[in-house]
Parts: C-alpha cells; structure tokens; sequence
C-alpha cells in the first residue's frame, strides 16, 4: 500500500523534484544545526591541510536529509560526487568499478549501505584505510592478489538502521552523524523557501499546518506540499491559504498529527489489546504488513513523539495516546 507519508518509498520522478527544491548552501539548509555546526569546522580544517575530507557516516530514519547533507558537504569542498547505493553493489567488479572511476578529492555517497554483503565489506576497508583496492584474479592455486593504488576520497555512508552496520565498517568512518526529527517551526521555513521554488506562495498559517501533519520530516512536507500545491492549482489559486491546505490534507487521509490510515490501524490494533505488549511478528500478521514495513516506515515516527513504546515484551501504547483519544487507559501496563 502506498502512502503519502511514506519516507522509505520514494519514486524516481519524486526524487527529480526533491532534488531542485534541496538547497544548494549551508544558509539555505535549515535544521540538524548541531551536525551542520561541526562539519563547517570539519570542512574548514580538511581545506587549511588540503586533505581529503575524513569518511562520514550519517544514520537515522529515513527522509531526514541524509542525501541533501551529503549534497552539501560536497558542494563546500568543491568535489565531484558519485551516488550509489547498497543493494546495487552486489559483485566486487562493481565496487572496483566505481572506486577506480573515482578522482582526486572525489566523494562517493552510498545509501543503505548496511546492506552491503560481507564480501563486498571486505573490498571497502582497505579502500577506505589505505586508499588501495586488493582485487584477487583468478582462482584456486593460480589465484593471484593485484593491488591498485587509489586516489584519496571521501566516502559517505547512510543508513536507516546503524545497529545493522558490521562493527568494522562503522569503526572505519572517522566521522558519525545521528539525525534527528524536525520541529514544526524548521519544517514551515522548509515549505515556505520550497513554495516559493514551486511558484505559488505557501501562506504562514498554512505552512504550519503542513508541518504539524508531516510527522517531522522534510521529505513528508515537501510531498505534502506537492500535493497541497496541486489542489490550490486546481482551484486558480495564487497563494495556498489555509482553507484549501485543510481542505487537501484531510482529502489525502492526513489528521492533525500526521497519523494516516495505517498509524490508525496500528494504533487501533494495540488499544484492543487492552494493555497488553503485542510483539511484532503479531502486529504484522494482524495488519498484513511485512514487519520491516512496520520498524521502518509506521514506527519510528510514532516511537520518536510517545505515541506508542517498545518493550521487552512487545509493544503497548502510552498514556499520551490514550488521552488523544479521549480513552481511559487500563490498569495493566499504563505507562
């Protein structure tokens, strides 16, 4: 099922506008001040030594900026990046491939890459170590190791899920960056700035109600605002005011808190269980969902704001959400 506030499902004509409405500078960059702040002085330094920039490692849930940053970060040192992503490295030739095409000072940004194979882990360290690829050729006795010397780059990784990351892999980045959600406030700057790139002025009023149902990430608000965009259009409307934001929102299924029909049913399905924790392998069977749908894509938003909480046992929903609901919570396990 498609969502529009899906942020691991992202579709190549969403990804070409996404990429003409990500800013260009760091004063066009707006929120993760904390990880905007050290890679200036990062940057700065790497430039006075004239040295590649150290390998970075960004991680968090998806659609909070991970490729814009990487975008940026290259643009600051005036390098070349190439983009390429875990499950499409699956042989060595392809890695060798991309790292040899590399140049002087160039970056190279792979996304997921916890799902990079243990063979292809193994080929990355020395690249990222020593700048050197081993390439064996050939097999059994008349195998033999030929070593290329590489130029020095930077590799920048991103990953949904950090604890999926090999030990040695994440202890080769020399930099780790955690992203965190948006406030309401950064993400109305971000569709005021991304209004005005699409032609039509988003109002004050209602860009503060696209930021509240947009579950506080950026690439949630940007389609949003598409969206929302769409319906003003439609209507010959010059600016989007706050009736016709409304109006789009509460068509396209989004409540005030940015729950969509499947944040209800999860959250309908844990209130029935009156209390109790309900494991995983049970919520996706119940919702007919794949549970790496539910860990990536339904719950980080609803664990990060209180809506429901993990425990040993399962999963249960707070007291947070019981008063939202207007529902007395149970005696059992009311957290």
């Amino acid at each position: 099922m498609d969502r529009i506030v899906d942020v691991e499902q992202i579709s190549f004509e969403d990804d070409k506008e996404q990429i003409t409405l990500r800013p260009s500078s760091w004063n066009n960059y707006i929120g993760q001040e904390k990880i905007k702040k050290n890679l200036k002085v990062f940057i700065e330094a790497s430039k006075k030594r004239e040295q590649a920039l150290d390998h970075i490692l960004f991680y968090g849930p998806p659609g909070l900026g991970k490729t814009t940053l990487a975008y940026l970060v290259a643009n600051e040192m005036n390098s070349n990046i190439k983009i390429s992503a875990g499950p499409m490295i699956e042989k060595a030739g392809d890695l060798a491939a991309i790292l040899t095409n590399l140049a002087q000072d160039d970056i190279l940004f792979i996304d997921e890459i916890h799902r990079l194979s243990p063979v292809i882990e193994e080929i990355l360290y020395p690249a990222m170590e020593d700048y050197r690829l081993d390439i064996i050729i050939g097999s059994g006795p008349v195998a033999q190791t030929v070593k290329i010397d590489l130029p020095r780059f930077t590799l920048i990784g991103a990953t949904t899920r950090a604890g999926m990351l090999s030990n040695p892999l994440r202890d080769r980045f020399g930099m780790h960056f955690r992203m965190q959600f948006y406030t309401n406030e950064e993400l109305s700057q971000i569709i005021k700035i991304a209004s005005l790139k699409l032609q039509k002025e988003c109002l004050e009023d209602s860009s503060k109600e696209i930021a509240r149902r947009s579950r506080g990430t950026p690439r949630v608000a940007l389609r949003l605002l598409k969206r929302v965009h769409d319906f003003a259009e439609v209507k010959d409307e010059n600016k989007i005011n706050i009736q016709t934001c409304k109006y789009a929102l509460n068509e396209l299924g989004i409540n005030e808190k940015g729950f969509d029909e499947m944040d209800l049913n999860l959250i309908e399905l844990l209130i029935s269980n009156h209390g109790k924790p309900m494991g995983l392998s049970t919520i996706a069977a119940a919702l007919s969902e794949d549970e790496g749908t539910i860990e990536d894509s339904i719950e980080p938003y609803l664990l990060a704001n209180g809506f429901i909480q993990r425990t040993s046992r399962g999963r249960v929903i707070t007291s947070k959400t019981y008063e939202i609901f207007n529902i007395k919570p149970p005696e059992v396990n009311l957290i």
